[in-house]
């Protein structure tokens, strides 16, 4: 800040000016108290609790309304008493396993738990952790596969300097930081028309020595399908027949991985594939949790390589911990274990296909409206996208329709598809826990108002000038 800015920020004319300062109501300040607070420095004097709340509640009840946010996969509800357990337990530290090792050992029933719920060989020799999300399970995952291809390169005297990934172009943008950050080549399959998602077609056109893995995801983030996992694994086998490479694959789970055990049990996609060598997921979107918590689990201990992990001592006793994070919650990871032994096998199946029979309710009578052609129907996980049918209108597009329904407090994104299909935009609907059939039934009435309106103009919108991009 330059001496004139202070000067400014100080002076009294500046008090009613909202750029730079927060002005609390006269009705909750307090005699002596200041009532004007600076908005980029911190304030110089001491504030009463109330007050300080107050401002950040004013502030944060401007947000838009969690339950008619319909692009978020993060779970926005748990009943009182996760609540009351998350209060008790938010200044619990995730890493310091000596001071909180009740807390240590729940984390290892977890990931144990989903070993099982995955089909580990051997739940007993399977190794886990959880993280703050599927963004960092995913890092760790990749660079799992990243040391265990160099260490197999060295051993067998080739280099180490060109390892590559194969992903789908329709990848979660967490797969572009891995790739950037940790110095390894993306190589994306685009997705078309024939090949929604990556299902092993061509397969053969980018494996080569230095791939260190083909990534696989349960519940793609643009359009909520599955990746077929068990397609994918015959391709690598037959690549492998005939040239000798042995890829394993990675399942990124982020949602699926907590829908299929559930929904879908008969369908092969995680541990009962020998080629799968890690799966993620995320607690905090289909796993129920509050953000943020994330899974990671190996389908053996050697799947890790032991030089990733770290050995700490100055928390008290030997430590070992493999993360990108150190200190973080260990709150979330308790309310993961509430909800395991709260609803079950029979509990998570009940809640999961409630937003599942909501999804194909609202892609059906989506689907039958004039303007819109499905992409997919929500059958996966409960998440589907349309587009805008070719021909139907010179007037709008899904941009316009997004920031109708913003007008209604509904949050609904429109943005093109990866490349492949970059010249087209969809809509996307992910249905949370909490989104009941009667909100659908608001939120098609809406809709509708909304098409109504826009087919009704006699000349076209103005260009909403949104992004060209989207990466939730």
């Amino acid at each position: 800040m330059t001496a004139s800015s202070r000067a400014s920020h100080h002076s009294p004319a500046s008090h009613n000016d909202t750029s730079v300062n927060v002005e609390l109501n006269p009705l909750f300040s307090r005699p002596g108290e200041a009532s004007v607070f600076p908005r980029f420095t911190v304030p110089e004097g001491e504030s009463l609790p109330s007050t300080a709340y107050q401002i950040v509640h004013d502030d944060a009840m401007l947000d838009g309304n969690a339950r008619l946010n319909l692009a978020t996969f993060v779970g926005t509800w748990m009943e009182p008493e996760a609540g009351k357990l998350y209060a008790e337990t938010v200044d619990k530290n995730m890493i310091d396993r000596d001071e909180y090792p009740k807390t240590a050992e729940i984390e290892h029933r977890c990931w144990r738990m989903l070993a099982d719920l995955w089909n580990a060989p051997d739940p007993g020799d399977t190794i886990g952790t959880s993280t703050v999300g599927s963004s960092e399970a995913c890092m760790l995952a990749g660079l799992a596969l990243k040391r265990r291809w160099q260490q197999a390169r060295r051993a067998a005297g080739k280099p180490t300097e060109r390892p590559n990934l194969i992903m789908s172009s329709a990848v979660q943008v967490c797969w572009e930081k891995f790739c950037n950050y940790f110095e390894v080549e993306a190589r994306y399959v685009p997705i078309s028309e024939e090949h929604r998602v990556l299902d092993g077609h061509g397969l053969e056109d980018y494996v080569d020595e230095n791939t260190i893995g083909v990534v696989a995801i349960m519940g793609v983030t643009y359009t909520g399908m599955y990746e077929p996992v068990q397609k994918i694994s015959e391709a690598l086998d037959a690549i492998q027949a005939s040239t000798g490479l042995d890829v394993p694959i990675h399942v990124d789970g982020a949602s699926g991985a907590m829908i299929a055990p559930f929904l879908q049990p008969d369908l092969v996609w995680d541990f009962r594939l020998p080629r799968v060598a890690s799966i993620n997921t995320s607690g905090h979107k289909y796993g129920l949790v509050y953000p943020g918590l994330g899974w990671v689990v190996w389908r053996e201990t050697k799947a890790l390589p032991e030089d990733l992990v770290f050995h700490v001592s100055y928390l008290g006793g030997d430590m070992p911990t493999f993360a990108l994070n150190f200190s973080r919650p260990g709150a979330q990871v308790l309310l993961q274990y509430y909800l395991f032994l709260r609803l079950g096998v029979e509990g998570y199946r009940a809640v999961h296909a409630a937003c599942r029979d909501v999804a194909e309710y609202l892609a059906r009578e989506i689907g039958a409206m004039e303007p819109f052609e499905l992409w997919n129907d929500g059958s996966d996980i409960p998440v589907f996208a349309w587009s805008l049918r070719e021909g139907h209108t010179d007037k709008w597009n899904l941009h316009h329709l997004s920031d109708r329904l913003r007008m209604e407090g509904w949050l609904v994104p429109a943005y093109p598809m990866p490349a492949g299909l970059e010249g087209l935009t969809v809509q996307r609907i992910v249905v949370r826990n909490g989104f009941t059939r009667d909100l659908a039934a608001s939120f098609l009435e809406d809709l509708r108002n909304a098409v109504e309106f826009l087919d009704s103009a006699d000349a076209p919108f103005p260009d909403p000038g949104h992004a060209p991009a989207f990466h939730h």
